[in-house]
């Protein structure tokens, strides 16, 4: 069924489970994502990712989460774990965009309220989307943190716009309606501990998505 055209897209991100992965697309998650980045407790294994992509429905996206990371690494991250999708969460340059989409992959470029790549840097790269969050903490990322994401308002009508940070079954109701995102990326919002979602608290989030009718028509990312 076709998700209605006024509701958000769902990428739930640093799963490693196949069960839970499975789970979470049926309630209604249009994409996954895999962490690789040695540095993060949701840092996840070739073999574990390919797994759970071979799992999945092939209308689910699945990608790749990168801090500055080469082009050949992230191909071959791409090939062994059949990635549809990649990441990009550094400091990467627009010319590896450029190159990434000509594989054929969606490529999101993730920008930063408080860090670097900020929001105004969205017109150096021709990304098929564009993750904000706040960027501020020990790791690359939200780092679990919620901002004021009226900020991204101005940006959504502009670009493709995948909100994160912070966000969980409590706010998203009222993040959406702050700044209109096409998509909304979720992960530690929805976790027992890194890695391991809870379940009851994916649902939650999807029913509150529910309740929610933007004002405009979104674009499809996934």
């Amino acid at each position: 069924m076709e998700q209605n055209k006024y509701i958000p897209q769902v990428k739930i991100c640093g799963l490693k489970d196949v069960d839970q992965a499975i789970e979470c697309v049926n309630l209604g998650v249009k994409a996954i994502g895999f962490i690789f980045y040695p540095k993060s407790p949701r840092n996840i294994n070739d073999e574990t990712a390919k797994k759970i992509s071979q799992a999945l429905p092939q209308n689910i996206v699945t990608v790749g989460v990168f801090v500055n990371e080469s082009f050949s690494y992230i191909i071959d991250k791409v090939k062994n774990c059949n990635l549809k999708g990649v990441q990009l969460h550094g400091l990467e340059n627009p010319d590896l965009v450029s190159s990434l989409k000509k594989e054929k992959l969606i490529v999101i470029k993730g920008l930063f309220i408080a860090e670097n790549p900020s929001l105004d840097k969205a017109c150096d790269y021709n990304a098929s989307a564009y993750l904000i969050e706040l960027g501020k903490g020990p790791l690359p990322g939200g780092n679990a943190k919620a901002w004021d994401f009226k900020q991204a308002k101005n940006f959504s009508y502009k670009y493709p716009l995948i909100l994160a940070g912070g966000l969980s079954p409590e706010n998203i109701f009222e993040a959406v309606n702050s700044c209109l995102p096409d998509a909304v990326d979720v992960s530690s919002g929805v976790e027992d501990s890194p890695g391991r979602k809870n379940l009851s608290k994916v649902k939650s989030f999807m029913n509150a998505l529910q309740s929610v009718s933007l004002s405009k028509e979104l674009r499809r990312i996934f």
